[in-house]
Order: C-alpha cells, then structure tokens, then sequence
C-alpha cells in the first residue's frame, strides 16, 4: 500500500494549476498498471472473466470514488473489457486527487 491510499481527495477549484510533469512522474511510480495520456489522463484498461465480475467491480469502484467524491469514467465493452480514466476536470490536467484515487483502486484490484 502506498501513502497515497492514505490520504483522501480534496476539492480543486478552477485555476488551480494541474501537477507538472515532473510530479507526474513521481506518481506513476506510486500507481501499478496506469499509462498517462496526453500528459493529463490517466487511464487503466482491465480485461474480467466475464461481464458479472465486470460490473461488480464497477461497483466497487464506484463506491470508493464517492467515498473520496472523485469520479473516473468507467467504459465496459465486450462484456468484460473495462477502461477507467481519471483526470480533473475543473483543472484541464492530473491533480494529487486521480493519483489517490488511482492507488485506492489499485488497492481495489489487489488480490
């Protein structure tokens, strides 16, 4: 577990500045499985058994997300192929809070 499972989101405002590339960098060394897109994404794709374990685990992304109120999109096609992305909107970039919220569901995904 790494300390960003520990710590919960906070709310960004519009004008806060997005992380730069640098801290980025060192999230993605905290994070398992997440590839930055365009430098202001994150986005993990998951292929499940079947499509049940599929929405089950919607759900329980679900719930931690409204836990910290931070929100991915959640794409499930082909029955099981599911893509969550995270990214702040109000922001137009990454901030800490896709980090948090990426090492919480890694945690999630964790055997």
């Amino acid at each position: 577990m790494t300390e960003l499972t520990k710590r919960k989101c906070q709310p960004c405002e519009k004008g806060t500045p997005p992380l730069s590339s640098d801290r980025i960098q060192q999230y993605l060394a905290q994070v398992s499985g997440w590839e930055l897109v365009e430098g202001k994404l994150l986005r993990k794709q998951l292929k499940l058994k079947d499509f049940m374990s599929a929405v089950q685990l919607i759900n329980r992304i679900a719930e931690a997300a409204e836990a910290d109120d931070h929100h991915p999109d959640i794409h499930l096609t082909g029955y099981r192929r599911l893509t969550i992305e995270l990214a702040t909107h109000a922001i137009g970039g990454l901030s800490d809070n896709d980090f948090i919220l990426a090492a919480k569901l890694d945690a999630l995904l964790s055997p």
